[in-house]
């Protein structure tokens, strides 16, 4: 099956992505935004490291969902 990927033009981020509870990986709610968090490695190694640190911060989660990815 194919799925097709998110398109931050005529897509909501909030519709097919939510943060996970720590706030360090993008979780996909839809098949759209799984298909996309997996194709695109929205949460490979390097990205979680980094936004485990913005954690810390204080500075992520962001309080509104980002327009695209």
């Amino acid at each position: 099956m194919t799925v097709p990927l998110f398109n931050p033009r005529n897509q909501v981020w909030h519709e097919h992505f939510v943060w996970s509870e720590n706030g360090v990986e993008v979780l996909g709610k839809s098949a759209c935004g799984r298909a996309t968090v997996v194709a695109l490695r929205v949460n490979n190694p390097l990205a979680k490291a980094v936004r485990r640190n913005w954690v810390k911060a204080g500075w992520h989660p962001p309080d509104e969902a980002p327009e695209s990815l």
